[in-house]
């Protein structure tokens, strides 16, 4: 039974909210209740006569995000910290008085999640970084602490409709690239979902309406399928001796929505919106339900993974196949084990769900402290709160490789490792002095991107020392972090004559051998620097040390030079590496426009090339003449660009989708003769050469092409 209310006057809302968390926390002994009550009471006290944006008492923010962590079971520790987690941030209390109510752990872990509003940065962007390391250096001390501010996250977003819209947008945009990866770390599977979609809502909410009303009909639509895909498991299960749960799920909103982008697909060519989960009793129920199921329904080639044999990095494991179902509709499979199950959903909250030591709740906690320790040598590594942050974000990416050792051991590594990564993996003294390195027995280059299965092996040298060009394709936390640490640490000397070699590579890409770096070329830099302390000795320190990138020193150089690259280029709405660019070419490969995720190419005799961060040809390109570039100010300007669309044959439609272009606002330049598609009766293929003026209005354009009944795909050039 819940403690008796506290002689703080409740309000009807209020009351509701905490008969709500008592219920939900029934799981607590008597003991526990009381000291649960008593911090309800001492957040109530602290938080009286304030309210949240939309009115409500404050109190009811903090006591929704206990009900949360009750729901995972947080142990009556977290749930004190979770009612009070804004008492130090919001009120006069101070730790050392909430210290003598409560104790130093539960104070401690309160002041963890407590801004650092009181201190003064002189970067803007150093507040939030700052806090957000405030904040996960609490969590490798008590992984609690990131639980409880994921419960805050959550509540948070779900009502984060009283906030202005940049305001919505920015904590969105917040929440998807951390909050929403850090739930998907530590394992907390549903957290992460609803981050995701909570965010996608408010960053894109026509895109989200649009997609929630498609689901709906959907799920209409699709009702028997779903019916008769359980009952013919349950059959076949049954009939193979196995005891099994069966659940049908729908895929999250944002997961959709990022399959259809990825493979330019739309909603009705998404097939595999349902997932279907079998849990069984233990591991060798597994392999047995997953070949009843093979023999139920075709298994499609290719898609069977085994993360019980080798688990993902955050501890979850199951069995995942895809079936070819009624219909030809594909069926994503999950199975596993209860326990399984437990870690999949709750993660390392299931500790507090599951207390009696069961090995794969042990190993979900195990692989959680793997990445705290990561947390703290990135933390050890980096020289401010920005690069700290930027370090962990790298760290976040859920997409994983598994590679081999020579020996057999499996490492994981994040998506678009390349062996710079692996050899850091293995030991920061390995990739210290990596020369090159082996992938499936053959000599490839360390800038080659690692798939899963490739067995890697490093070769070394004792001379060999870390190439700050490395920074250019490394992107695990530790590689790049001990990359930086070696970097900052080199002598003068040595990290001055590394950026003069690294200067003039780049500048022979740009300059004619004749020209190269005169002492002239020199003086007008520093003039055009406008900064009389610096010296021609100190930009090449800066170009060796990685902080300045040595294409971005060439490209300014060979501006002075009077290298303008032939007659088409114009004055430049590009930034890059956070500077003017000067002059630039657009790709004509990839036709970038103004919003595109971009990165400049140096080519000799055009100078910068822009290019869309997706186009094959950077793959074929040297890192170090590559920049991050990103739009400026865009003056009017239009951007020339390809749609290849297949649709069926039919009358007229040349004309509907001249109208769908140009009732977008866009100009159509050329269209070529359309030709059938080779195999496919009946479709046929238009190439169209129009005129943007930026990413949102070819979205438009593309959206309006496929309002069209006979349009089947509209694929950007």
């Amino acid at each position: 039974m819940p403690a008796p209310l506290p002689t703080a006057p409740y309000d009807p809302l209020t009351a509701e909210a905490r008969n709500l968390l008592f219920d939900t926390a029934s799981y607590l002994n008597e003991n526990e209740q009381a000291e649960l009550e008593r911090a309800v009471a001492y957040a109530f006290h602290a938080h009286d006569g304030q309210t949240r944006k939309s009115g409500e008492p404050y109190i009811t923010h903090p006591i929704a995000v206990t009900t949360q962590l009750a729901i995972w079971h947080m142990d009556i520790q977290g749930l004190c910290a979770g009612v009070m987690h804004d008492v130090l941030e919001d009120t006069g209390v101070t730790k050392v008085q909430m210290a003598a109510e409560f104790g130093d752990t539960i104070a401690d872990m309160v002041d963890g999640l407590s801004k650092l509003e009181k201190l003064k940065f002189d970067d803007q962007a150093e507040h939030p970084a700052e806090s957000f390391r405030k904040l996960i250096l609490a969590m490798t001390k008590d992984v609690r602490v990131i639980v409880v501010k994921l419960a805050d996250r959550l509540h948070n977003m779900r009502t984060l409709g009283s906030m202005r819209p940049d305001k919505r947008r920015r904590i969105a945009k917040e929440t998807l690239e951390i909050y929403a990866q850090i739930a998907n770390r530590i394992g907390l599977n549903n957290a992460y979902q609803e981050l995701q979609d909570l965010s996608f809502q408010n960053l894109h909410p026509a895109r989200y309406e649009t997609l929630r009303k498609a689901m709906q009909n959907s799920r209409k639509n699709r009702h028997d399928v779903v019916g008769k895909v359980l009952r013919a498991f349950g059959q076949r299960l049954v009939g193979a001796n196995i005891e099994a749960k069966i659940k049908g799920r729908e895929k999250n909103l944002y997961s959709i929505h990022q399959k259809m982008l990825a493979k330019k697909l739309r909603f009705a060519e998404v097939m595999d919106i349902y997932g279907f989960r079998v849990i069984v009793n233990n591991i060798p129920a597994c392999y047995a339900a997953l070949g009843a199921l093979h023999t139920l329904y075709q298994p499609k080639p290719g898609r069977f993974k085994d993360y019980i044999a080798i688990p993902k990095s955050n501890g979850y494991q199951s069995l995942h196949t895809t079936l070819v179902g009624p219909y030809g509709l594909p069926i994503e499979v999950q199975i596993r084990t209860h326990e399984m199950d437990a870690v999949a959903e709750g993660g390392v909250a299931g500790h507090w769900i599951y207390k009696s030591g069961e090995n794969t709740i042990d190993q979900a906690m195990l692989h959680t402290n793997r990445w705290l320790k990561n947390i703290l040598d990135l933390q050890a590594s980096s020289a401010n709160a920005i690069e700290f942050l930027e370090h962990v974000k790298v760290d976040l990416f859920p997409n994983e490789v598994y590679i081999l050792t020579p020996k057999g051991k499996i490492l994981t590594l994040p998506k678009g490792a390349t062996p710079i990564d692996f050899a850091y993996a293995v030991h920061t003294d390995i990739g210290h002095k990596t020369v090159a390195a082996r992938i499936n027995n053959t000599m490839m280059p360390l800038r080659t991107k690692l798939k899963t299965g490739d067995s890697v092996e490093i070769i070394t040298s004792e001379h060999a020392k870390p190439n700050p060009a490395w920074l250019n394709f490394a992107v695990s936390g530790r590689a790049r972090s001990a990359i930086r640490q070696y970097v900052k640490n080199m002598n003068r000397h040595d990290a001055i004559m590394l950026g003069e070699n690294l200067l003039q590579k780049a500048l022979s890409s740009l300059l004619p051998k004749d020209v190269l770096l005169s002492d002239g070329l020199k003086e007008k830099y520093l003039a055009d620097l406008n900064n009389k302390q610096t010296s021609f000795e100190e930009v090449l320190y800066n170009v060796g040390l990685g902080h300045t990138q040595p294409a971005s020193v060439a490209m300014h150089i060979a501006e002075l030079a009077g290298q303008h690259f032939g007659s088409k280029v114009k004055l430049s709405p590009i930034k890059a590496n956070g500077q003017e660019s000067g002059r630039v070419h657009l790709a004509e490969c990839c036709h970038p426009v103004s919003g595109d995720p971009i990165r400049a190419v140096l080519i000799k005799d055009k100078g910068m090339v822009i290019h869309r961060d997706t186009c094959p040809t950077l793959l074929k390109t040297d890192p170090e003449q590559q920049l991050d570039a990103d739009w400026d100010s865009m003056n009017g300007q239009s951007y020339r660009i390809s749609l290849n669309i297949q649709s069926e044959d039919t009358h007229g439609l040349l004309a509907l989708m001249a109208q769908a272009i140009s009732g977008a606002g866009a100009d159509i330049e050329s269209v070529d003769t359309p030709s059938r598609l080779a195999g496919t009766e009946g479709f046929i293929e238009f190439r169209f050469i129009i005129k943007a003026a930026d990413l949102a209005q070819v979205q438009q354009i593309i959206h309006n092409l496929h309002t069209i009944p006979q349009v089947r795909k509209v694929i950007r050039g």
